[in-house]
C-alpha cells in the first residue's frame, strides 16, 4: 500500500509539473489554482496516512527463522533476513568476552524470480530493555561486510556476527537496518515502512530461550 501511494505521488508530481507549464504558457490561472489545490489536498491526506500508520504500528520481536522484509530504494521488497541460530560462549578462539559472546547466525534470502539482489550497507546492533545499543565485534567477524553479497533469485546464504554483551543484559534483541542516506530519506516518508517517521521497529529475539551455551 505504501509503495503504491509513493508511486502515485511521484506520478502525480510529474503530471502537476506538466499542467503548471501548460497553465503558464496558456495563461490559464484557474488551471494553476486547480493544480495547487489538488497537490495541497493530496499531500495533506498523505501526511495524515503516514502519521496514522506510524502511530498505530506495533513493535514486534521476531522468533528464530521468522523473516523480516526489506524494500530498498526501488521498493522491490524481495530481500529478507532472519536469525537462524543464537549461541553464547565466554571465549572464541583466543578472545575472551568482557561479558558473553553472542554468536548470531543470520540468514539472508531473496524471493525474487529473476534478478540477483542484495542488501545495501546492512547494519547490525543489539538493543536491550534499557535502550542501550551494542555494536558487533568487528575483529571476530569476516572482513568487510559479507552480508552485502548478491543473492541469486530464490537463493539464500548464512553468516555469523558476534556481540560482546553484559552477563546481566535484559531482553537483548537484534536490530538490522540497511541502506544509504537517500534510502533512509525515501523510507522516512514511505507509509507503513519500518523506517518511516515514528514507526515501531521489528527486532529479532536473542534471549535465553533461543540460546545454546558453550563453555
Amino acid at each position: 500500500m505504501g509503495v503504491i501511494l509513493m508511486v502515485m505521488t511521484i506520478g502525480g508530481l510529474i503530471v502537476a509539473a506538466v499542467l503548471l507549464i501548460i497553465s503558464r504558457v496558456t495563461k490559464k490561472v484557474w488551471l494553476k489554482h486547480f493544480v495547487f489545490g489538488g497537490l495541497t489536498t493530496w499531500f495533506a491526506a498523505y501526511i495524515f496516512l503516514l502519521f496514522c500508520g506510524s502511530f498505530f504500528s506495533v513493535e514486534r520481536t521476531l522468533d528464530l527463522n521468522e523473516p523480516k522484509e526489506f524494500c530498498g530504494f526501488y521498493f522491490d521488497c524481495h530481500m529478507h533476513t532472519a536469525v537462524a541460530d543464537v549461541r553464547k560462549t565466554k571465549t572464541l578462539g583466543d578472545e575472551t568476552a568482557n561479558g558473553e559472546f553472542y554468536v548470531v547466525n543470520v540468514k539472508v534470502s531473496s524471493d525474487a524470480r529473476r534478478a540477483e539482489l542484495g542488501l545495501t550497507a546492512p547494519k547490525f546492533q543489539v538493543i536491550d530493555d534499557a535502550g542501550r545499543r551494542y555494536e558487533r565485534v568487528e575483529d571476530l567477524t569476516a572482513s568487510g561486510n559479507p552480508f552485502e553479497q548478491k543473492v541469486p533469485a530464490g537463493g539464500a546464504f548464512e553468516g555469523e556476527i558476534v556481540f560482546d554483551l553484559p552477563i546481566d543484559v535484559k531482553n537483548p534483541r537484534l536490530d538490522i537496518r540497511e541502506g544509504y542516506g537517500i534510502d533512509h530519506i525515501i523510507e522516512a516518508v514511505l507509509i507503513g515502512d519500518e523506517d518511516s517517521i515514528g514507526h515501531k521497529r521489528n527486532y529479532f529475539k536473542l534471549d535465553a530461550s533461543n540460546q545454546v551455551v558453550q563453555k
